[in-house]
């Protein structure tokens, strides 16, 4: 009697083995991640644990940011043609943060990480389309949140107006003190 051999059930039918797959699948979902990021940072992760990696990844997920380590190789294929441009920054150990609603705070935090944990540092990166160094990185994490630059802009356009309406109101503030100051006067004469 022949025995029969049991055929491996996590063989994907077409021919791709597991680990080609998963490798498909991280591609995938990193090229998503590049979609979506209005700013990718490139970081040397080296020096960092695994417990601080994670706790580096809870912090920056409060920032609506991805921060992934992952092999040179399927990053470069996950930029497509953005890889050109910072193929130099994708060399060593690379980690990439993802940001997808704030260009700057998950910078921000990052880089306060990094200075804490006393390991990591930035390469550069992308915003938008703009290569940056690692110098423009640290420029950019060193800028004051959206909100408070917000409130900078709406200050500042409305400095004109209110000194507008200063201007405007000392003449007629002179005015009623000048008449208040006739109404004193004959007050006191009386």
């Amino acid at each position: 009697m022949k025995k029969q051999m049991a055929t491996p059930d996590f063989v994907p039918q077409g021919g791709t083995s597991p680990g080609k797959q998963k490798k498909i699948d991280t591609v995938t979902e990193l090229t998503d991640k590049v979609g979506k990021a209005k700013s990718i940072v490139l970081a040397d992760y080296r020096g960092l644990k695994h417990k601080q990696l994670e706790e580096l990844r809870r912090a920056l997920k409060k920032t609506d940011a991805d921060f992934a380590v992952t092999k040179n190789r399927l990053l470069t294929r996950a930029f497509g043609k953005k890889a050109k441009s910072i193929e130099n920054q994708l060399k060593q150990s690379t980690a990439a943060l993802f940001a997808y609603a704030d260009e700057v705070t998950p910078l921000t935090v990052l880089l306060k990480f990094f200075k804490t944990a006393g390991a990591g540092n930035a390469k550069g990166g992308l915003l938008g389309d703009k290569v940056l160094t690692e110098a423009d990185v640290v420029t950019l994490a060193s800028l004051p949140s959206r909100p408070v630059l917000l409130a900078k802009l709406v200050g500042q356009l409305n400095a004109p107006i209110q000194g507008l309406h200063d201007a405007l109101s000392w003449n007629l503030n002179k005015l009623v003190w000048a008449l208040n100051a006739v109404k004193k006067q004959k007050d006191s004469v009386i």
